[in-house]
């Protein structure tokens, strides 16, 4: 009687979201923010441990500012594979067949993993120079701490690198489940070595993402085995598809490299200030980036496949109104989750923070920052629609555009804000920086879509 049930609520299910391109996409966005959430909820049992066991203490802003460049080639070098590579894999496997895109499958692979590998040795090998840079404040016992936390990370970048090339090819034939839960391995690995090594070993934070991150390219890896994919990378020459990925690499790797700047700029600038103000930016923002980021991640996720399809087919006229539905549904429901964070910030902050290491002047401080990165969230998330969208279209080249301008109008109002605010000028100047980059993105993707509809 209960499988019955189950089987009967599975088909109005698929009633329901079947029907058309939008509940195609309502059905991917759910499933995958499902699936997100529990990832991201794990996250935040992992960040609560960590502040009980750590609060704002030295070493975490060292494994803080380690983690800054292995995080930032982790987002420009390999997260761009995934803007780059899944539009053309999805036309290639819709106009030639599968065998056509398992071999562009192949061949990305192994231009990947040889820019991945010389990327992490140029990493590695520099790191004692960068460091004294973006970590000036730091004491000389300190930075030391900081430089061996950085070479112990360094795997999580190929490993990463993998990883996201493998989600890409099972997002892109729906298989979002996979991809979405697979990264709970770092967060879970973390919180079990965490209790069981209970004394406050950084190098525990560091098993715990390099070992978490493993395990996820496991998971994914065979993902794709049952999916009759083969994981072999073999190159199959410079074709015409790969050089229409290179091409759109390019500049997708080039303005991901300077939004994703803004993190290590942030945390340097905070860096120079006084002890702990790493630690307090980096809390601040991570319980602004566990909702937004549960969204974005869903969103970005399951609408490129949908963006790629319709304009493989020059549906024009329901791209647009997919774009404006969905910038509908996110200022209607982000805008409510702005407010509370706004003006709720400090009682959540001492609500989930506020034990052991962590005090009440510590929440005080990560409140205020955190209730001006509150502000970034429509935006933020509008910004990813925008983005996914001009990923889709391989327009590729005006993401550089942007992004450097994000950039100078970031550093320019953290010196302008910090004078004014202190630390919270920093997370003012991040929430600043979202909104006008969906400006941008957003007036774009709207001349784009004029004219192709006109044509």
């Amino acid at each position: 009687m209960k499988n019955q049930s189950l089987r009967s609520l599975f088909s109005i299910w698929q009633k329901i979201t079947i029907s058309s391109i939008n509940r195609q996409i309502f059905a991917a966005v759910f499933t995958v923010a499902a699936f997100t959430a529990l990832v991201k909820l794990t996250a935040i049992g992992k960040e609560l441990l960590i502040a009980w066991q750590f609060g704002t203490e030295d070493k975490l802003d060292a494994f803080l500012i380690a983690l800054v460049i292995p995080a930032l080639v982790v987002n420009v070098v390999a997260g761009s594979l995934n803007a780059a590579f899944m539009p053309t894999y999805i036309r290639v496997r819709e106009q030639e067949g599968l065998k056509a895109a398992q071999r562009l499958f192949a061949s990305t692979t192994i231009c990947s993993l040889a820019l991945l590998l010389l990327t992490s040795l140029v990493m590695v090998m520099a790191a004692p120079w960068y460091l004294r840079i973006i970590a000036s404040g730091f004491t000389p016992e300190k930075l030391n701490l900081t430089c061996h936390l950085l070479w112990s990370i360094a795997p999580i970048v190929l490993l990463s690198g993998i990883n996201t090339i493998w989600g890409a090819i099972l997002n892109a034939g729906e298989k979002f489940i996979l991809v979405a839960v697979a990264p709970i391995m770092t967060p879970i690995l973390t919180i079990s070595l965490l209790l069981a090594i209970p004394n406050g070993n950084i190098y525990t934070l560091v098993a715990g993402l390099v070992g978490g991150t493993a395990l996820e390219t496991v998971l994914l890896g065979i993902g794709l085995s049952q999916q009759k994919l083969s994981l072999r990378p073999r190159w199959y020459g410079y074709n015409s598809h790969l050089r229409q990925v290179v091409s759109q690499y390019a500049p997708t790797i080039a303005g991901a490299l300077l939004i994703c700047s803004a993190i290590p700029v942030d945390q340097s600038m905070a860096a120079m200030l006084s002890p702990g103000s790493v630690a307090a930016l980096n809390y601040s923002n991570r319980l602004i980036a566990s909702p937004i980021s549960l969204i974005a991640t869903a969103l970005g996720t399951a609408i490129i496949p949908y963006f790629a399809k319709m304009i493989a087919q020059q549906d024009w006229r329901g791209v647009d109104a997919t774009l404006t539905r969905y910038l509908q549904a996110i200022f209607v429901t982000t805008l409510p989750l702005t407010i509370i964070m706004v003006f709720f910030s400090e009682p959540i902050v001492r609500l989930l923070l506020e034990r052991g290491s962590f005090t009440s002047a510590d929440t005080t401080t990560v409140a205020q920052i955190q209730a001006f990165y509150a502000l970034q969230i429509p935006f933020y998330i509008a910004n990813i629609l925008a983005v996914k969208l001009i990923n889709a279209l391989e327009k590729n080249y005006i993401l550089f555009r942007v992004s450097a301008c994000n950039l100078a109008i970031n550093i320019s109002l953290n010196y302008l804000f910090i004078n004014w605010f202190g630390i919270q000028g920093i997370a003012l100047s991040t929430s600043c920086v979202y909104l006008f980059s969906f400006i941008y993105t957003f007036t774009f993707v709207r001349k784009q879509l004029n004219k192709k509809i006109i044509n």
